[in-house]
């Protein structure tokens, strides 16, 4: 490849077209199974009523899993960073991911709120004291994404169009995976994926980044630590990456990630700035655990093999 940068930006699927194809069951069918004792993704016990149709997501990614279920028409409240599908901002907003303002919720008047991990400890506890039935989605893995949602399809009344999304996610999955699991330790370069500059900060082992990196063939050079750890530019230079791969999407006004990696004298001396393996993705389609996650894992693949992308 040439020493020219690269500036690749992965742009988002039209989720809203698989929606709108997808065939509604009959009110008969879905209600079937109602009342329903579901266990979500914390490990909680819920029994739902009846088929939810006033629902509340709690995070973006809940909300794009229920419009890709063709659920819109249910959602009557979302959080301010709910912004895909476009039609998600035109729902009633309740204010952020970790705070939502509980009255808010209230006065809508949900039958279903779809809540996630970071909402365990205090979110959770209040809706319940309110007498209002709370699920969880907390993928933490692609496995557990397509898990996601099959249990929404399940409580929604969707299974069949949550089968067939599902169906088509894992395909995508298995395509990647086909092409990168039979590479060798020298063949899976090393890859530092930043998702902030300043300070500067990248993704441990256990986040879903690390999975799509591992996946897409590539080795992440902070996969020995977790969480979202701050690090410092030596440590960086010492591992020397050999493809860099930078977040956008978190509407700064300053920098971003990929302006700050190309324009770093400090990194200059890296392999990926020499051969010119500097990428920019976007960040929602590789940190929202959601229908867009695969296009996430392949738009890794074309960054870090891009070789085998040729051949999806």
């Amino acid at each position: 490849m040439s020493g020219t940068l690269k500036h690749i930006m992965a742009w988002p699927l039209l989720l809203a077209i698989l929606g709108s194809s997808l065939v509604a069951c009959g009110p008969a069918e879905e209600a079937k199974d109602f009342p329903l004792e579901i266990t979500d993704q914390l490990d909680r016990t819920v029994r739902l009523e009846k088929i939810p149709e006033r629902i509340i997501s709690l995070a973006s990614s809940n909300t794009e899993i229920l419009f890709a279920l063709g659920l819109g028409d249910r959602v009557v409240g979302v959080t301010k960073y709910c912004d895909f599908p476009p039609e998600a901002r035109q729902k009633e907003q309740i204010g952020g991911f970790s705070t939502p303002d509980i009255e808010k919720v209230v006065s809508l008047s949900p039958d279903l709120i779809v809540a996630a991990s970071i909402h365990q400890k205090k979110i959770i506890p209040e809706l319940e004291r309110r007498n209002l039935p709370v699920i969880a989605l907390a993928p933490k893995t692609l496995s557990d994404v397509l898990e996601a949602i099959t249990l929404m399809g399940r409580i929604s009344g969707r299974v069949d169009e949550a089968k067939r999304l599902v169906e088509d996610m894992q395909g995508r999955i298995d395509r990647v995976t086909s092409l990168t699991e039979g590479l060798s330790s020298q063949d899976r370069p090393r890859v530092f994926y930043i998702s902030w500059h300043d300070p500067l900060r990248t993704v441990g082992g256990d986040k879903l980044h690390n999975e799509l990196i591992r996946v897409a063939g590539g080795e992440n050079i902070f996969g020995d630590v977790t969480g979202y750890p701050t690090v410092d530019l030596e440590i960086v230079l010492e591992r020397d990456p050999q493809v860099i791969v930078a977040s956008s999407g978190h509407g700064s006004a300053g920098r971003s990630p990929f302006q700050w990696a190309i324009s770093e004298p400090r990194l200059k001396g890296t392999e990926a700035l020499k051969l010119g393996r500097v990428y920019e993705v976007d960040a929602d389609i590789v940190s929202r655990p959601g229908p867009r996650i695969v296009q996430g894992l392949e738009a890794m693949l074309q960054f870090i093999h891009p070789e085998l992308h040729k051949k999806l």
